[in-house]
């Protein structure tokens, strides 16, 4: 089979197309037949900066069909369409190969109306939009049609593929959502997620317009650029209200006024899927199946997210867009 290794960290040109043998599945496993395999900046970051221990498969999402199962494992399971999570997470094969093998709860039921397309992207992206949601005061341990009811959040950065996502399940879950972007592009693709109201923050008072829909301020804040956001976050928070961050590309560090975050009880949390508990993680899962099965998480363009696609061959590519930061969700075609 066809897969996309490499033996050392270092830009993307480490990625070599390979030969390897198909996997056979061990008890509690199941194969995937890989269609499509999804790229996060967490994919070249891991490729870039750590060697890793023998010969890596990347990327952690996508989506196929299982064709066969290892002792354990009911063989109903074959032939069913899947969406996959967390690959290559400690483990050495991601999903840029034509067949994986993988643990069976983390090859999720697709259901027929849902895209492969949709399947690739959504593990870690649309986890994290998860695990922040439920990090509020009070908030729910699983989302779900109105868990967030009366609750307003606002979504940093809406035309991301997290900030996509945050954007969908807010909203399935009752939120009402509010979205700041860069551009009128931009805004277009937050509209297209779902956003109840979207903010140019260049070019408006972004704190006035967001108070403008929340007179009594946000209740919660899944923010994409800690550092330069922290001002209108603190601006736009009601008391007890949560920050729940989960990358740092607009720096390393964060200053916050430490008294005033005592007077009104805020709270600023990190986000990293890969090390929250494995029962969020999970819960994470199946509040994702079901907005899926509900229709109410959706991918392409119309649903805010433009696709980028590449053929295997072309990972490194692939890679590039991402760590280049292009808008959309990038995904790399496994088989044709």
């Amino acid at each position: 089979m066809k897969a996309i290794t490499y033996t050392k960290s270092g830009a993307s040109d480490v990625l070599t197309l390979s030969e390897r043998p198909v996997p056979e599945p061990g008890p509690g496993e199941v194969r995937v037949a890989v269609r499509v395999s999804g790229v996060n900046p967490t994919d070249w970051k891991s490729r870039s900066g750590t060697d890793p221990a023998r010969e890596q498969v990347p990327n952690q999402d996508g989506s196929g069909v299982v064709d066969a199962v290892g002792q354990g494992v009911p063989a109903d399971r074959v032939g069913q369409r899947v969406w996959i999570w967390e690959a290559a997470w400690q483990r050495a094969d991601g999903t840029a190969q034509e067949y994986l093998v993988l643990p069976q709860h983390q090859a999720v039921p697709l259901p027929d109306h849902a895209s492969f397309e949709l399947g690739a992207g959504l593990g870690i992206p649309a986890m994290t939009a998860h695990r922040a949601l439920t990090l509020g005061a009070d908030g729910p341990r699983q989302l779900a049609p109105g868990a967030l009811a009366g609750r307003t959040v606002l979504v940093a950065g809406g035309a991301g593929a997290v900030g996509n996502a945050a954007i969908q399940l807010a909203r399935w879950a009752g939120a009402v959502v509010v979205s700041t972007v860069s551009g009128p592009a931009k805004a277009g693709l937050a509209t297209a997620a779902g956003a109840h109201h979207v903010v140019d923050y260049r070019a408006e008072d972004a704190a006035k317009a967001i108070r403008a829909v929340a007179p009594d301020g946000v209740d919660l804040v899944v923010e994409v650029a800690p550092g330069a956001n922290a001002t209108l976050d603190l601006a736009v928070l009601k008391p007890g209200g949560t920050v729940a961050f989960y990358a740092d590309g607009d720096g390393p560090e964060v200053t916050l006024p430490v008294r005033e975050l005592m007077v009104r009880n805020l709270r600023w949390l990190g986000v990293l899927i890969y090390t929250i508990p494995a029962e969020a993680k999970l819960d994470a899962v199946a509040a994702i199946s079901a907005a899926v099965a509900d229709g109410a998480l959706r991918a392409g363009e119309e649903a805010g997210l433009p696709w980028h696609r590449y053929p295997l061959e072309r990972t490194a590519e692939a890679h590039d867009a991402v760590q280049g930061a292009i808008v959309g969700k990038v995904l790399v075609d496994v088989t044709a």
